[in-house]
């Protein structure tokens, strides 16, 4: 199966054909895109400098929300801007974005699940099951084997999901999990780190209401709860 689509069949390097230099934050990162075409909803991968074992990478899904129109009901925006900025800082890293709109939904349906939160009280995760819908249908392997098939055996996944770092373990990719501890302001925001937390084990700081202090817990692959 061709995880890979390359722009030119004449490629001798993932991507080559689209290098270029992406102006951010006041510097400029080589960059090379790949389209990951097993992937249904559609996604690429953005290679930045001259990776290897041990880079930093980060998958992330789409979101209009939080990533365009500055949204602080979620964490999505933030964790993309923290992820680059760690990357940037590296000079090299992989990003791998997936057009996974609203947990795989679709960006209507993540608005319907808004509004029945809105009037209901549930969270999203709950909202979802109220409309007839499962809490995630994201796929997170096609992406970890276009990672594989970049040469990829290691990484450090900035992530505080433990599904995407089962879907690059399954692949054979060995994963340092790299937290984003992410802080927002708005009510929904802090219950929407609580939903992930408690519906998708994320491991993200519990706010503790009566004392005040945050704990963190951790959940990745192979940990006991």
């Amino acid at each position: 199966m061709t995880i890979l689509s390359f722009g030119s069949a004449a490629s001798t390097r993932a991507g080559s054909d689209t290098a270029h230099r992406l102006g951010r934050a006041g510097g400029q990162l080589p960059v090379r895109v790949v389209e990951i075409a097993d992937l249904h909803d559609g996604g690429h991968l953005l290679v930045f400098g001259e990776p290897g074992d041990g880079c930093l990478v980060r998958l992330h899904s789409r979101c209009l929300y939080g990533e365009s129109l500055g949204s602080d009901d979620c964490d999505c925006g933030a964790e993309l801007r923290t992820a680059m900025d760690r990357i940037q800082a590296e000079g090299c890293g992989v990003l791998v974005y997936l057009e996974q709109e609203g947990r795989g939904a679709g960006l209507i349906w993540k608005a319907r699940g808004y509004r029945e939160s809105e009037l209901s009280g549930a969270d999203t995760f709950q909202a979802y099951e109220r409309l007839g819908l499962p809490a995630d249908t994201r796929r997170f392997a096609p992406a970890a084997d276009a990672l594989a098939e970049l040469g990829l055996r290691r990484v450090r996944l900035l992530t505080n999901n433990p599904d995407k770092c089962r879907a690059l373990t399954d692949a054979g990719i060995d994963v340092d999990p790299v937290p984003l501890t992410i802080t927002l302001s708005s009510t929904r925001g802090r219950r929407y780190l609580q939903a992930k937390r408690v519906h998708r084990h994320h491991t993200i700081p519990v706010d503790d209401q009566v004392t005040g202090t945050r704990r963190r817990m951790w959940w990745w692959p192979g940990r006991r709860r």
